[in-house]
């Protein structure tokens, strides 16, 4: 599999945004080299060093870009990657090129967007210069990125050409970033891919240049990124966000005449446009996707399959869904072996495909949505019945949900009546998704505010059980049902161990911040004078393991206590005897 990438965006060079357009125009002639090649074996580990610092920009929004096509001899193969430096496994890059193709019956002409997510391989060194771990913090616990895998985003050509041996021109540009922005990166590609084809990797070489100049992915500001002449201005959520709400800020024309994209949303798919053929079992997918349950997607083309399973992941926003999930699975896929196993129950897993294969591997799953192709905004396809999986056929299934559960809570009607409603009179799609949204973001709301207060003891789920009667979602929400069989369920789920795992650490890491805080208001000083030397020395190691773990699990501390804490430090050490002293000042960070 042949990767290249640009002798200019090598490891060590830094080539300015004027030098790359000039390429672009073609002023300068590209020079392509094969990765592993001349240039980079002639550096030594410094000058490979200096590269990577050179990418640091780019590194806090993507790992890499890819350009895929179709070699008739190797079939898809990967044949540009910038940076050149970026690491790719030989596992990760063939994911890549199978998942960056929609499977042959799909019958792609033109262009397609769609999104993909893979396993990254096990023993990957992770970057040292990589920004995104201290903006993790801040983010919704639904946009924290997962170390374990990646996401691809796809824009995929195929036209006829006659030139070319097959009859088609097939290729893709995919960016691959550990950030699940997926409106965001679908809009990159919108304004790159076009040109890119048409003008190929000098202005791929440009785009990247323009990414390494962005301002770091920091939650809550208002960013504005420029990429070859456009500007984008985005807001990324915090944690301290009013869930349902978009926080881009407004501007006035004098201000903000250079923006040329707004994006309200970095990460939110159109919702309605994707449950349209589903919403009258809306209600009951919420439902089969709190409850972590295995579900398969079976769509016409990977667009509408990647669309469906991020929307029926975001359904239970502001909750996180904490099992794995495939917007487009294929049967190449590493996992595949592991997914469509009869051995054992299907795993907790929400798999988007399009290959018919499918129909007879995965007929066994207890929950599968069979859509049709996704009408454009303003048509409505027709609703999907829910039927028993005893009738689905191994190719030909009409669309449909088939499952045989039997939802806890009772179907509300108000919501279907609105969203009806929206459709008799035109409503547009953005403004039926709010509602939806809204719908789902109250549903979830009501099911959580119950298990929310924080308790650092054992979880008893009974003990939970009984407190429902006064604290129940019968307080907050319309819908009727067997809202304890509803919670009983939940509680077996991998979204309820993901949820308390995560509530349970923030508060040990609010507890640690609040210890910290009390040490600075100690008298250390007067505390040392009662205690020996061990004891003294244990104290400072302590303190020190304190602050290096207030860094490195970003604890909620304010940066004046951490100061006041190494003041702290160094008036102990210089009370002790200078043997000592010199140990303990090079002994970790003061």
């Amino acid at each position: 599999m042949a990767l290249r990438g640009p002798a200019g965006l090598g490891p060590g060079s830094r080539r300015p945004l004027d030098e790359a357009v000039a390429v672009v125009e073609g002023r300068e002639a590209p020079a392509l080299v094969a990765a592993g090649g001349a240039p980079e074996d002639e550096e030594e580990d410094d000058g490979r060093a200096r590269g990577l610092l050179r990418w640091d920009g780019f590194s806090a929004w993507l790992h890499c870009v890819c350009v895929v096509g179709f070699d008739l001899e190797l079939g898809q193969a990967v044949e540009v990657i910038y940076p050149q430096h970026s690491k790719l496994t030989d596992k990760e890059k063939t994911n890549i090129c199978y998942l960056s193709f929609p499977d042959s019956n799909s019958g792609c002409l033109g262009d397609t967007q769609f999104c993909f997510r893979f396993r990254q391989s096990s023993g990957r060194r992770v970057s040292l210069h990589c920004l995104l771990d201290q903006f993790d913090k801040d983010l919704p616990v639904y946009l924290k990125k997962d170390p374990a895998y990646f996401y691809g985003y796809v824009y995929f050509r195929q036209v006829r050409d006659k030139t070319l041996k097959r009859g088609y021109f097939q290729k893709s540009l995919v960016l691959i970033s550990k950030l699940p922005y997926i409106h965001f990166f679908h809009t990159v590609l919108k304004q790159i891919a076009p040109e890119y084809f048409e003008k190929s990797e000098p202005y791929l070489e440009a785009a990247c240049n323009d990414v390494d100049r962005w301002p770091a992915p920091v939650p809550g500001k208002t960013l504005h990124l420029p990429i070859m002449g456009v500007v984008m201005k985005v807001r990324i959520p915090t944690c301290h966000d009013k869930p349902g709400t978009t926080q881009i800020v407004q501007f006035t024309q004098q201000a903000d005449t250079n923006i040329s994209v707004i994006l309200p949303t970095v990460h939110e798919v159109d919702l309605f446009r994707c449950f349209c053929p589903v919403f009258l079992h809306s209600q009951m997918l919420w439902e089969l996707v709190l409850l972590g349950e295995p579900l398969v997607v079976m769509a016409p083309s990977p667009s509408e399959s990647s669309e469906t399973v991020l929307a029926l992941v975001n359904c239970i926003s502001p909750l996180k869904y904490f099992s794995d999930f495939r917007p487009y699975f294929t049967i190449h896929d590493s996992e595949f072996k592991e997914y469509t196993t009869r051995t054992q129950a299907p795993p907790s897993v929400i798999l988007g495909v399009t290959n018919p294969f499918f129909a007879k591997t995965l007929q066994h799953w207890p929950h599968i949505i069979r859509i049709g192709d996704l009408k454009p905004t303003g048509e409505i396809p027709k609703q999907v019945k829910v039927k028993k999986l005893k009738n689905l056929k191994t190719l030909d299934s009409k669309p449909g949900v088939y499952t045989s559960y039997k939802p806890y809570l009772n179907r509300d009607e108000e919501i279907i009546k609105q969203l009806q409603k929206g459709v008799q009179q035109k409503r547009p799609s953005e403004a039926q998704s709010v509602i939806l949204r809204r719908y789902f973001l109250e549903l979830t709301q009501s099911f959580i505010i119950p298990l929310s207060p924080p308790q650092l003891r054992q979880f008893l789920p009974e003990e939970f059980m009984k407190t429902l009667e006064k604290t129940g979602p019968q307080l907050t929400s319309r819908i009727k049902g067997d809202w304890i069989g509803l919670y009983r369920h939940f509680l077996k789920s991998p979204n309820f161990d993901g949820w308390f795992k995560t509530r349970r650490k923030e508060m040990t890491q609010k507890l640690e911040a609040l210890h910290l805080e009390a040490l600075c208001e100690e008298d250390l000083l007067l505390w040392i004078q009662k205690h020996t030397e061990v004891e003294t020395v244990d104290l400072v190691l302590k303190l020190k393991n304190k602050l290096l773990q207030a860094d490195r699990e970003h604890l909620p501390v304010k940066p004046d206590t951490k100061e006041k804490l190494r003041t702290h430090i160094d008036a102990i050490i210089l009370a002790l005897p200078e043997d000592l002293q010199g140990i303990l000042l090079k002994t970790g960070m003061t």
